[in-house]
């Protein structure tokens, strides 16, 4: 136990580390800010990517609207060379270095370079090329779109003299046509390697600062946040209506369906502020995704309680709580660095590596936690069904005597397991259904990002997302189904057997009917016979509740 929480404590000192460290650095949403940052060397040029986002044709023709339009604006944007490069130019001379900004779509990624007999691509243009493509040596080959003349577009920067830096003037360059737009800064003479550059672009859409990808889940998160504001008002009108009967789990179910609200108006509450500043403040980011973290990790470990029949079979999670406790942290660490990562600062469309890498270990604690849920969760339905057994089978073959004094006692008991092995069943069911939905769309998810390693699909990108909120949702909704509070609930609850149910009451009473000989056992009869109408009444007014 006290190996359990060490680790725990460990685990959150490094996560409050690795936040502390993120809020430390400014990030600018939409707005791409580049801090001496080096070309490198790709073939024959020397590229420094400048961002990827999906942009949506202006609304507006007009480029003075402010609404309706959008753009890819330069700002500030300034370029050093080496003093080595400097020092071999006249200080009389012009243009003694080229660099281009080069903005381009992803479907017209082929326009950008070209081959000489077969070859190798290469980004610019040759003595070879220049014969076959018609280009001007030194400079980025870049062939006109079928669709649109003056697309790619190409913005060019010249050192002059001996100068070390130069600066571009601040441009702005409006978006026509719908598409994932790529920017890329390229030099292609070889005098420029080690040219490095700082500044900015700001990217926007029609609506706003958002990129493509990104704005549909900001109406997303609004219907998300209706659904939960509608379960939350059903469930807490029952939760408060039956409130001296709520069993233990009803409360973590709750505590899910609260976070869940707070966390959809989160998402939107930051994806709005981003879409209308640009900016994307990290305290609240970090703020949201914390949040979802701690909600994700008590869904799995509500499933992952219920699966081990807590309230219901058994009164306590017993010695299995500090592991249920470890792997909760352990999920919520790995769910917070994935999260943050994915989230906090993020600007381009394309996810980078570091996401692949921290996706791991948070794929390998699901794979566990199904695991280990479903097996938990079979332990509890062949419980359930030996105990309804057992009473079946006393009620078959069990004393006479005992069984005409007590038998509806154990009629009641045999149909109360029968409705937790009905409860169970059923939640099996939906978890079934919940893995394979699951299996099917990382299949689905895969087969999407092998074969759309350009992003060219990122009009439709936000499901992916999405669906994961929408089948946890879902899942949460069966089991608030199952386990919705009413005046019953404690009938179904954790209880002794049946042997030890029975009050001090009855006990006297068999008891006495069994000492006083044949003529009490016959007025013991008829007194069951009448409490068995009774209980007969009271057990059908409460199916009729039920």
């Amino acid at each position: 136990m006290d190996f359990s929480f060490r680790i725990a404590n460990k685990s959150f000192d490094f996560l409050i580390f690795v936040i502390l460290s993120t809020l430390l650095t400014t990030i600018h949403a939409s707005i791409h800010i580049y801090q001496n940052q080096l070309f490198n060397e790709v073939g024959n040029a020397y590229l420094l990517p400048g961002g990827s986002e999906g942009l949506y044709a202006s609304l507006s023709s007009d480029d003075s609207a402010t609404d309706g339009r959008s753009f890819i604006r330069f700002e500030n944007i300034t370029f050093w060379r080496t003093q080595d490069a400097a020092d071999e130019q006249s200080e009389m001379e012009h243009g003694t270095g080229l660099i281009q900004a080069v903005i381009f779509e992803a479907a017209d990624r082929n326009n950008i370079g070209g081959s000489a007999y077969g070859g190798q691509r290469s980004i610019c243009c040759t003595p070879d090329l220049a014969k076959l493509e018609g280009c001007k040596q030194g400079e980025v080959i870049r062939i006109p779109s079928a669709t649109e003349i003056n697309w790619p577009m190409v913005l060019s920067i010249q050192f002059n003299g001996n100068d070390l830096s130069t600066q571009m003037n601040n441009a702005e360059v409006p978006i026509k046509k719908t598409g994932m737009h790529n920017l890329f800064f390229i030099a292609c003479d070889p005098k420029l390697k080690g040219t490095v550059m700082s500044g900015k672009t700001v990217w926007k859409n029609p609506d706003g600062y958002l990129p493509g990808r990104m704005a549909p889940l900001m109406t997303f998160y609004v219907y998300m946040a209706i659904a939960y504001l509608l379960l939350s008002a059903i469930w807490f009108s029952q939760y408060m209506r039956f409130w001296e009967d709520i069993l233990q789990l009803q409360h973590c179910i709750a505590a899910v369906i609260g976070l869940g609200l707070f966390e959809m108006i989160l998402w939107y509450l930051d994806y709005s502020n981003f879409n209308k500043t640009g900016m994307r403040p990290v305290v609240t980011t970090a703020w949201v995704v914390t949040v979802g973290a701690i909600k994700k990790t008590l869904s799995r470990l509500l499933i992952l309680s219920v699966s081990m029949g807590y309230g219901v079979v058994r009164p306590t999670l017993g010695g299995l709580t500090s592991k249920v406790l470890l792997i909760g942290a352990t999920y919520f660490v790995a769910s917070e660095l994935l999260d943050i990562t994915e989230h906090v600062g993020t600007i381009n469309d394309v996810s980078g590596r570091a996401r692949l890498f921290l996706g791991l270990p948070d794929a390998f604690l699901d794979a566990f936690l199904i695991l280990w849920i479903f097996t938990s969760l079979s332990k509890t339905l062949e419980q359930l069904q030996v105990s309804c057994n057992s009473l079946l089978s006393d009620l078959m073959i069990g004393d006479v005597t005992f069984l005409l004094c007590n038998n509806h006692a154990y009629f009641i008991q045999a149909k109360r397991i029968s409705v937790k092995l009905d409860i169970y069943r059923k939640f099996s069911n939906a978890l079934a259904v919940a893995v394979i939905a699951s299996v099917a769309w990382i299949t689905y998810e895969i087969y999407f990002k092998a074969t759309d390693p350009f992003n060219e699909r990122w009009q439709s990108a936000w499901i992916i997302t999405a669906f994961w909120d929408i089948l946890s949702f879902a899942l949460l909704c069966v089991i608030c189904y199952l386990w919705a509070p009413s005046q019953s609930s404690q009938r179904y609850a954790y209880s002794e057997d049946v042997g030890e149910e029975f009050d001090d009451e009855e006990a006297q009473s068999l008891t006495r009917g069994q000492s006083n000989g044949d003529v009490s056992l016959v007025k013991q009869e008829q007194k069951n016979g009448n409490a068995g109408i009774s209980n007969e009444e009271d057990e059908s007014e409460e199916d009729k509740r039920e």
